[in-house]
Formats: structure tokens, sequence, C-alpha cells
């Protein structure tokens, strides 16, 4: 069968619109993820604060990152386009409050944030830039509210206190509307901290929704730890 001149045009619009659809449909959902300071500085590897300081006691972001409705996930998608710090450099001092590096040596948060939008952030090109990415997170940690939810169930940083991990999900999803799956981590004594806050965000990174599948972080135990992190123990470079 012979193809005029139309019907190759008609074949290479199919191919485009396949290939458009191919790219938006690169993942289903996101993990919105906060860790608790205090906990992510109480294990094993330890932490270093900031070079602008010890952060505020308050859920700092992690990541947000793209998911498929199976449990995998994309990542490194798009080696041309690095990380570049001048696209969020009028954003930097909101990204130290809330995104914050703690680990060591101590730094200024680029090498994190680079990690993130490289590893995370361009699997989801489709959505939004670089900027667009730090933004939706920003957004979302100003949404999701977490201290302010467990502050309003009576559950707030105490140093050898221990919650019902049920009490600390049940406050979280009143405070958001979903359940959040909780990551613990285990403490020098043997006990299990708050540590990781994972919430599921729609394909737009704008709503929170039910999440198509929970992670396999590490689990915790029925009582839980929310330490304190508003002592003024000095941590020094490892």
């Amino acid at each position: 069968m012979k193809l005029n001149g139309k019907g190759f045009l008609i074949i290479y619009l199919v191919i485009q619109c396949v290939a458009i659809l191919a790219i938006a449909k690169d993942f289903d959902f996101f993990y919105f993820v906060q860790q608790w300071p205090a906990s992510y500085c109480d294990s094993r590897r330890g932490c270093c604060y900031p070079k602008t300081g010890k952060p505020a006691e308050d859920f700092s972001i992690h990541g947000l990152w793209p998911n498929y409705n199976d449990g995998s996930y994309p990542s490194n998608c798009d080696s041309t386009n690095s990380f570049d710090d001048s696209k969020v450099s009028d954003l930097e001092s909101v990204l130290q409050k809330n995104w914050p590096t703690l680990a060591c040596p101590s730094g200024d948060g680029l090498k994190f944030w680079r990690h993130e939008w490289e590893k995370h952030g361009t699997c989801a090109e489709s959505i939004f830039d670089e900027r667009g990415y730090f933004e939706a997170a920003l957004s979302l940690k100003k949404k999701a509210n977490l201290l302010g939810a467990l502050e309003h169930a009576g559950i707030r940083p105490a140093d050898g206190k221990f919650h019902k991990m049920e009490e600390i999900k049940e406050a979280i999803t009143k405070g958001v509307g979903y359940a959040p799956y909780i990551e613990c981590n285990v403490d020098s004594s043997g006990y299990h901290q708050l540590y990781q806050v994972y919430q599921c965000v729609d394909a737009s990174a704008t709503n929170f929704i039910e999440c198509p599948v929970f992670p396999h972080g590490r689990a915790c135990g029925n009582k839980v730890e929310f330490p304190s992190f508003s002592s003024d123990v000095s941590r020094d470079e490892l």
C-alpha cells in the first residue's frame, strides 16, 4: 500500500501524540516525604547542623518523589537537566528553613537539593521545571502542617514520652484528610521514634490523595517517641 503525503502526515501526528501521552504518563502519583529532625539526628549516623545554624523544631522536607501504582518508581530521568542553583537562588532562605540538610559535614543545602531534583524532580518534567518542583514541595508542606496537626491532638515533642502509633496516624489523617505512612527509626536505647511521614499527592503535585500503595519503610511499634529538637545540644561535624 502506497501512502501519499497526507497519509505520512497522519501517521507522523499519531506517533507524536502517542509519544506525548507516554511522557505525560511517566508516573502515577507522588510521595511527599517529611522528616522529624530530632529523630534524624538521634540515629547511628548522627547529624550536622547546616551552615545557617540549627533548624527550627518543625518537620522538614525530604523530597517529592514520583511513583507508580505498583510500588516502583522512576529515577534519574534526565541527565541533561542538571540542578541549576541560580534558578532557585531567591528561594534559598525559604528552602534552608523548610528543606534543610542535616547530613555531615555541614552544608548549605545545595548538594541535598541537587540530589532531590536530579533523582526525582527530573522524572516529573511533564509537570514542572526545576523551580516549580521546589515551589510545589514548599506549598505541600504548608498545606500539610504536620506539627500543627499533631499539636492539635495534644501530641507535642518531648523526650521520654511515648504515644500510640494509631493516635499519631489519626491526628495526621484528621489534619490532612488522608492517612499517612509513618516510618520510624530506633534510637540507641532501642525505642522507636517518629522519623518520616509519607503522604500521597496526585500527579499534578497539588492535592493530597489516598495512597495507591504504601512504601516499604521501617515499621513502627505500638508506642512511639516524638523526641524534642529544642534543646541546645550542639552538633559537631563528623
